[in-house]
């Protein structure tokens, strides 16, 4: 029986880990499939507090585990198949089908951006190709800068990027954009945005030493295809929430983000708590994720010493 049981190894899980271990409460840290959560996949961080020059995606993961375990997390590299969360003690079984009965559990899943599809996205995931302005705009100060989608983070990341970029063009596979009329206007009136309509991407150039260079981008309409020079490729379609395995039990938002009460880390359920991207449909960024874990690890903590 584990006193808590956390989900996920990105900042929120490892900093909910980080608050539960001091508290002595021994916790139980199940990696997932992705070890260290999306962060792993970015290179340089500038954003995060602390770090004068930067990290590594990969090495403030790293620290942060080191730092969790350093108190007392004991970490495991499993996901989770399925959960039963019907009665306390709570139920999560492993893929290997180990059973885990948990009082207290903390749900730090995260959540995964769309992508295009094309083959060689992977090979440019922080080499050209990024999911976060906010992240990683500033790295593309008087580049050519391209924004994929159509909505209103769309156009909202379209617009930030322009504070850097020498250009900002925004793809758009059909013939108007979704996002709100104030949006659209402020986007079709900055003298720094082209839009590209009825458009997709049909190819990424470069390779592993340059990184992206170029797209070529197609028109639905007349089937022409062009080339276009790109410094930095940026997704704006939306992200997946790593909910599905507690759909069942907990509230979700119609994109699927977990339900949390106001000022809160709590869910519906007594005992449950959920922190990170996979509540938070807003801001996706590394401290807030932290933030939330830190929200959930003490109220995990007071929870316990109220039933205890």
């Amino acid at each position: 029986m584990e006193k808590i049981l956390i989900l996920g190894s990105g900042p929120a899980g490892y900093t909910a880990a980080i608050y539960t271990a001091r508290a002595n409460l021994n916790p139980l840290l199940l990696q997932g499939k992705v070890p260290g959560g999306f962060l792993t996949t970015t290179t340089k961080i500038e954003n995060y507090p602390g770090f004068e020059r930067g990290i590594q995606g990969a090495e403030l993961m790293k620290q942060m585990r080191g730092q969790a375990e350093r108190f007392g997390t004991r970490v495991e590299q499993q996901s989770v198949a399925r959960v039963d969360l019907s009665v306390r003690p709570y139920k999560v079984w492993t893929g290997a089908e180990q059973l885990i009965e948990t009082q207290t559990l903390i749900i730090a899943t995260g959540a995964i951006p769309k992508m295009l599809g094309h083959e060689k996205e992977k090979d440019f995931l922080g080499l050209g190709i990024s999911t976060c302005a906010t992240c990683d705009g500033a790295f593309y100060q008087d580049k050519a800068i391209v924004v994929v989608g159509g909505g209103d983070s769309a156009c909202e990341e379209a617009l930030y990027l322009t504070n850097f970029g020498k250009t900002v063009t925004l793809i758009h596979r059909r013939d108007e954009l979704r996002a709100s009329s104030v949006m659209q206007e402020r986007v079709l009136n900055h003298p720094k945005l082209k839009v590209l309509w009825n458009s997709i991407i049909s190819d990424l150039l470069g390779d592993s030493q340059q990184g992206l260079t170029g797209l070529k981008v197609k028109n639905l309409q007349t089937g022409l295809e062009v080339e276009l020079i790109c410094d930095g490729l940026f997704y704006a379609i939306g992200h997946v929430p790593n909910s599905e395995l507690f759909t069942e039990y907990l509230k979700v938002d119609k994109q699927g983000y977990l339900i949390t009460k106001p000022n809160s880390s709590e869910t519906n359920l007594e005992g449950v708590f959920a922190c990170g991207d996979v509540k938070d449909p807003i801001f996706r960024q590394a401290i807030t994720a932290a933030g939330s874990g830190c929200m959930a690890g003490i109220e995990a903590e007071r929870y316990l010493a109220k039933i205890s």
